[in-house]
């Protein structure tokens, strides 16, 4: 064990850690979700992790991005994050992807050996393309729902897809898996708090975003937080 891990031992004991330290984990999208469920999966003693980004910060993501300081605008989420882990955990065996995830590309990177697939995107066409990877390399996989507009901690839940309510990327998320002949079998991290339409922007489309949220700094990273729970958790119970 090693010294900066005490403390985990204390409560996770030395077989936990071996089995956080031989699971391997892919985790795709570092926004405001999947960079802070990367950390935790890395605190918690995940050995090895698959990091997928390809964008760059922004400073508009300084309000709910774990990358994000003045100092990383421009740089590359996947290197800002990834030296993070490594910082972290040098032991860490750190696969970094840089690019935007296709539908081609989803089904290569997702193998069966993965124990858990993090789906952070907050994209639909991406995140599906994801999902079903997962489903049809029979890799379990919990996929982070809308945190934007949102407000309240205590409403966050973790439910199988075909049980989510309220939140609308979840019901578009049912609807598309469904024409794919999935209809449940997929972890779903989503709130019951209705999302302020109030706070609702237009985009131009692009990168398959027609709309988003505004964000506050804490829902994305207790999104990622539970995720990462959820997935340390089942490790531990293996």
């Amino acid at each position: 064990m090693a010294i900066w891990q005490e403390r985990a031992e204390l409560l996770f004991k030395e077989e936990g850690l071996q089995k956080l330290k031989d699971a391997k984990v892919l985790v795709v999208g570092l926004g405001g979700v999947g960079s802070f469920a990367a950390e935790f999966l890395a605190r918690a003693g995940v050995g090895n992790m698959t990091i997928v980004d390809g964008d760059t910060v922004d400073i508009t993501n300084i309000n709910r991005q774990l990358p994000a300081l003045h100092s990383t605008i421009g740089m590359p989420k996947v290197k800002v994050v990834g030296d993070r882990l490594m910082d972290i955990n040098p032991e860490l065996n750190l696969i970094r992807i840089e690019e935007f995830i296709s539908p081609e590309r989803a089904h290569e990177i997702v193998t069966e050996d993965f124990d858990y697939v993090l789906d952070c995107i907050d994209s639909i066409t991406p995140k599906i393309n994801l999902i079903l990877a997962a489903k049809r390399k029979k890799v379990k996989v919990i996929s982070a729902m809308g945190a934007g507009g949102k407000m309240m901690a205590n409403k966050i839940v973790i439910k199988d897809i075909s049980k989510t309510d309220v939140c609308p990327l979840a019901k578009q998320i049912r609807k598309r898996l469904k024409k794919e002949g999935i209809s449940s079998g997929v972890k779903a991290i989503f709130s019951t708090e209705k999302p302020d339409e109030s706070s609702l922007k237009m985009t131009d489309g692009s990168n398959f975003k027609k709309s988003f949220f505004g964000t506050n700094s804490w829902m994305p990273a207790l999104f990622g937080l539970n995720s990462a729970e959820h997935v340390v958790r089942y490790i531990l119970s293996k």
